[in-house]
């Protein structure tokens, strides 16, 4: 399946790093940006998703919702939000973790499309 840029995008229901997710239910009247990469702790992907997270408040303004997309382990995914905010310095000044790119795992086993 092709998506080119204004398609809707096929819904899925999946467990992510901030809980179970309804892509069209949580992205609402936003526009999405589906961010992949191909493996958790890569250094490159470290950088952008730090950078992404760091501009949370620029794609809110712009009602923009940034969904981070995989095939490695939630668990993982989840070790690696951690990582993320130590190593780009992706945290508030009150320590809080900045990073709410929702890391999820896409498998065809368990991706339900509606």
């Amino acid at each position: 399946m092709a998506l080119r840029l204004g398609d809707i995008a096929p819904n899925f229901v999946q467990k992510s790093t901030a809980g179970d997710i309804d892509f069209h239910a949580w992205l609402g009247t936003s526009w999405g940006l589906l961010f992949s990469h191909p493996k958790d702790f890569t250094p490159v992907c470290t950088t952008e998703l730090g950078v992404t997270a760091k501009l949370k408040e620029e794609f809110a303004r712009r009602s923009v919702k940034v969904l981070a997309v995989s095939v490695d382990a939630l668990d993982s995914h989840s070790l690696w939000v951690y990582d993320i905010n130590e190593t780009q310095n992706a945290k508030r000044k009150t320590q809080k973790s900045i990073f709410r790119c929702w890391l999820i795992r896409i498998t065809p086993s368990q991706t339900s499309t509606t």
